[in-house]
């Protein structure tokens, strides 16, 4: 009988420690997220706030992305990772205090989502680059698979758990579950013991230098410009929807948060199931289809979303849409670092961060237009442009089809990979 290979990666004991942290983290962030935009939502009733969450939650992509990135190449890793979720821990702590205390104001969760938002776009590149760094090259692709599954579990299990705990006990209590996972991941993060010692790279230049060359380098790279552009639509367009979801579940769904929670765990569920079936095939040749793939079908359910008027029409069609955004997710990091060398994978993968905070910028325009044309207009439109989009990248970009080789230049991994990605340097 053949051996599945979906949880190869367990077998590194840090690993193993490294991914319920990722779990853990992702989890709380969900659950802040959703938390916040009900809380938002109630206390103004206004479309546009509860879109600025996501804007000040996404926004330090924007700005700092790519100086996470160019740290992951000059730091310690590890460290940076904790440090920036120890200050996410100590801001949800002092949330939930406020709450306790029924002191709150909404314009408080913009300053707790961009705090957490800071971190993020800080240890980003961290996280991704760590896994080379642990697994080797040759374990990249399983790797980032099963950190899919965690993040796409965490899109399941958090808004469902914030719904649960907004009907059960409010935010208040909801946001002591969101610093207690935050605290398991600061502590199993810290018990992660790294191969040999902290890699570092361009040292000598200044940031600004390693922030030219990033660009420069990603320039030059045809595919991984590709999966650029396709990681820019798909924040503008695509995921703003998330903080449109509790919008539309009371002013068009008319349900209350619990099935709130449920609907948006409805996307995690199908990103799940992807995420799996990616993890459990042993070689993926052609990286790009699938990534591109899942971006069009994600688009394509995100359209049939906005025109639904009947819950329970809404969840599968939700289950679809986490079907395709796990091919996105999945291969966006995985191409990135199979096409990058070695050297400059953490500026690649700022680069990539800086494309993710699109975001922000998608989240405002999407909640100026739910505020006067509605939530379901505002998240269709956004998917017909994104088609488009898209469409002109399959035809003008051909080389994100191609099979997918690494870089000639990097020789890390303790075998070859057999990933196929073809690379240009302009």
């Amino acid at each position: 009988m053949r051996r599945l290979h979906t949880f190869d990666a367990f077998h590194n004991p840090g690993y193993r420690l490294l991914w319920p942290g990722y779990l853990f983290s992702n989890v709380s962030r969900w659950m802040q997220m959703t938390m916040l935009a009900w809380l938002v939502l109630e206390l103004t009733d206004s479309p546009l706030r509860v879109a600025l969450v996501g804007f000040f939650g996404m926004s330090p992509m924007l700005f700092l992305g790519m100086i996470g990135g160019v740290l992951a190449d000059r730091v310690d890793r590890r460290r940076l990772i904790l440090a920036s979720q120890s200050v996410s821990l100590i801001a949800s702590v002092m949330m939930a205090v406020v709450l306790l205390l029924g002191a709150e104001q909404y314009w408080y969760a913009y300053l707790v989502t961009l705090v957490s938002g800071i971190g993020w776009a800080l240890d980003m590149p961290s996280r991704r680059a760590l896994l080379p760094d642990l697994m080797g090259r040759s374990g990249v692709t399983n790797a980032v698979a099963l950190d899919s599954v965690a993040m796409h579990c965490s899109l399941l299990l958090g808004p469902v758990l914030a719904g649960t705990l907004i009907s059960v006990v409010d935010v208040s209590g909801g946001y002591l579950a969101i610093a207690s996972f935050q605290l398991v991941s600061v502590l199993l993060i810290r018990a992660v013991r790294l191969p040999g010692p902290p890699k570092r790279y361009g040292q000598s230049a200044n940031i600004v230098g390693n922030l030219i060359e990033g660009f420069r380098y990603v320039r030059g790279n045809k595919v991984i410009l590709a999966t650029v552009w396709v990681t820019v639509f798909m924040n503008l367009l695509m995921f703003p929807y998330m903080q449109m979801v509790p919008v539309i579940a009371k002013d068009t769904l008319h349900v209350g948060p619990g099935l709130m929670g449920v609907l948006m765990g409805a996307s995690g569920l199908g990103a799940l199931v992807g995420a799996v079936l990616i993890a459990s095939l042993r070689t993926i040749t052609y990286h790009g289809r699938l990534y591109l793939g899942g971006s069009l079908v994600a688009l394509a359910t995100l359209m049939a979303f906005s025109l639904s008027t009947w819950y329970l029409a809404s969840l599968p069609i939700m289950v679809i849409l986490g079907l395709g955004t796990a091919g996105f997710g999945t291969m966006q990091a995985t191409i990135t670092m199979l096409v990058s060398s070695e050297e400059m994978r953490g500026r690649a993968l700022g680069v990539m961060s800086l494309a993710i905070g699109a975001g922000p910028l998608g989240a405002v325009l999407t909640g100026a237009v739910a505020s006067v044309f509605g939530a379901p207009f505002a998240i269709g439109l956004n998917a017909a442009i994104g088609l488009v989009l898209l469409a002109s990248i399959a035809v003008l970009m051909p080389s994100l089809f191609a099979a997918t080789v690494p870089d000639e230049g990097d020789q890390a991994g303790p075998e070859p990979v057999r990933v196929g990605v073809v690379t240009s340097r302009g």
